[in-house]
């Protein structure tokens, strides 16, 4: 059963990072570190596009599947140490 926790460490780097690199792909919405270097200036003509939409959608995506990798590993450790 210890393939199973070399799967989710591998599966969880590889989240942690797409997700990363996803987050870092946004586009600033306004007041915070984006405006700070220039993101702000930039204006919104028509609301989302539909690359941003897919964006937010492969970034939730993402974001479900760290987050089930990081409980089935606590769950892991759990019966694993009992």
């Amino acid at each position: 059963m210890l393939w199973f926790a070399y799967l989710l460490v591998a599966l969880l780097i590889i989240t942690s990072v797409l997700l990363t690199l996803l987050i870092l792909l946004h586009r600033g919405k306004g007041g915070g570190l984006s405006s700070m270097f220039g993101g702000g200036v930039s204006t919104s003509l028509a609301g989302s596009s539909v690359a941003e939409k897919n964006l937010d959608r492969y970034t939730l995506v993402v974001g479900v599947i760290w987050f089930a990798c990081i409980v089935a590993f606590g769950f892991w450790i759990k019966t694993a140490t009992s």
